[in-house]
């Protein structure tokens, strides 16, 4: 089955369009490499053999044929190069003078160059050389031959036709089980990641891509799949979380809702009563609606492309706001709110969100920072980053519940007899994600100091 999707597979047919290309190259280059070395020996014979046919042309033009007859005894006599031919024969090609017996039957037409066999009747047809001669007929009407034996280089030739054919073999033979290699284990990296998503999509999240432990790209994918997945695996739990939390803190409203209704229903209408029915109502109401409007916004900062609003913005004056809003309500709870920024500090933001962002995290201080004590906000740099700090002197925060304080609904057991539906960090969360910002957390002796840090402009950095 794993044979079948590889000779099926898109990579395995690219693989051999690429097979047959290279293929093609190399041809063409062995192909080039034989037809230039055979052209270079043959035009190196064939350059000798014009010099040779050019001396006996001299000694016949010089001394007739009696010359031309001394020069061809003298050079078959050389027993310098045994490789070279020669015959002189009359008008009948009945030989004269020279090595070669008779003339080749080949080259009785005419005149030129030409490659024919020896016909020595003791050698055996496969046996015998094969010879290379330019001819003429003289003026006389004689005919003269002048050749070399040119074996050498037809094996030679024959040896480097042989090498090229094995060597386009090897090369085809090596590509197919290296394509096929190399898509075999490509298709059974995927297959074994489908199988793994078939899974997943039949029993849950609860299943892994298997690792192999190679560390190459494929293991480096299923990691990337796997991270993915145990971030969606961490969603939908969040998911159910804040579902079963707006069920649990919307049950609470709505029984109070009812039961005042239900109870307005069974009584006689009292101007009084009802009018403190529906005040008490509208305010259940008015808490329920304040949830919806925190999922809403938190919804609309994670999901929303909120960066276009991003503007240079100064954080001592945000903050400065922030503190003459809450400064009333500060008071009212029997606290001091003060404001330490000495200098300006400026980051990209979206200051909406970041008026938001502070003023949630001031509002809890308030809350839960208690009555007398004193609630700080510092904005400074810190290490070159733009810096914003909440202080309080309240009880703070546990070290084991810090990582927790940040999802949607989660209240610490001592917060669930004050107003709020846990949402508030949920968006300093999300504000801080959007600007990547740092969420530091840390004891302030006593109480709490909630810091956020923000990659400052590189403008602003020099």
């Amino acid at each position: 089955m794993l044979l079948s999707k590889t000779l099926r597979s898109s990579t395995f047919t690219r693989a051999l369009i690429w097979i047959a290309i290279f293929g093609a190259v190399v041809v063409a280059l062995f192909g080039y490499v034989y037809w230039s070395t055979r052209s270079y020996v043959l035009g190196r014979a064939d350059h000798l053999i014009s010099a040779e046919q050019a001396l006996l042309h001299k000694a016949y033009d010089s001394g007739g044929r009696s010359a031309l007859i001394a020069a061809i005894e003298r050079s078959v006599a050389d027993d310098r190069d045994r490789d070279w031919l020669y015959l002189l024969a009359d008008p009948s090609f009945a030989p004269l003078a020279g090595n070669l017996k008779t003339w080749p039957p080949e080259l009785k037409a005419g005149g030129g160059l030409q490659d024919f066999s020896s016909r020595a009747p003791a050698t055996d047809a496969a046996d015998r050389p094969l010879l290379r001669a330019t001819y003429e007929t003289l003026a006389d009407g004689g005919h003269l031959l002048v050749g070399r034996d040119i074996s050498d280089l037809h094996a030679f030739a024959t040896r480097i036709e042989t090498a090229l054919a094995l060597v386009i073999g090897l090369v085809f033979v090596l590509a197919g089980v290296s394509s096929v290699s190399v898509t075999r284990r490509t298709v059974g990296r995927i297959e074994s990641i489908n199988a793994a998503s078939r899974a997943i999509m039949h029993s849950g999240l609860g299943q892994r891509i298997p690792l192999h432990g190679t560390r190459d790209e494929w293991d480096q994918l299923a990691e990337n799949l796997n991270s993915m997945l145990d971030r969606i695996e961490a969603l939908m739990g969040e998911v159910k979380q804040v579902t079963d939390n707006v069920a649990h803190d919307l049950r609470t409203p709505l029984s109070r809702i009812r039961g005042r209704l239900e109870q307005a229903g069974s009584r006689r209408r009292d101007a009084a009563d009802d009018q403190s029915l529906i005040h008490d109502t509208l305010g259940e109401l008015d808490g329920v609606l304040r949830m919806f409007a925190s999922i809403t916004r938190i919804s609309q900062i994670e999901t929303s492309d909120r960066r276009a609003a991003f503007r240079t913005v100064d954080l001592r004056e945000v903050a400065r706001d922030v503190v003459e809003l809450f400064d009333a309500a500060a008071e009212e709870n029997g606290c001091h709110l003060d404001l330490a920024a000495d200098q300006q500090v400026l980051i990209t933001a979206d200051r909406d969100l970041l008026f938001d962002a502070i003023a949630n995290l001031v509002d809890n201080a308030i809350k839960h920072g208690g009555a007398g004590g004193g609630i700080t906000v510092e904005v400074a740099r810190c290490d070159g980053d733009a810096a914003i700090a909440v202080a309080d002197h309240g009880p703070g925060i546990p070290a084991e519940e810090r990582q927790h304080v940040f999802k949607r609904f989660y209240r610490l057991e001592r917060g669930r007899s004050t107003s709020g539906n846990g949402l508030g960090l949920s968006v300093v969360a999300a504000v801080a994600r959007l600007h990547g910002a740092r969420i530091e957390m840390s004891d302030n002796a006593p109480g709490l100091r909630l810091r956020l840090r923000f990659p400052a402009p590189a403008s602003s950095a020099a």
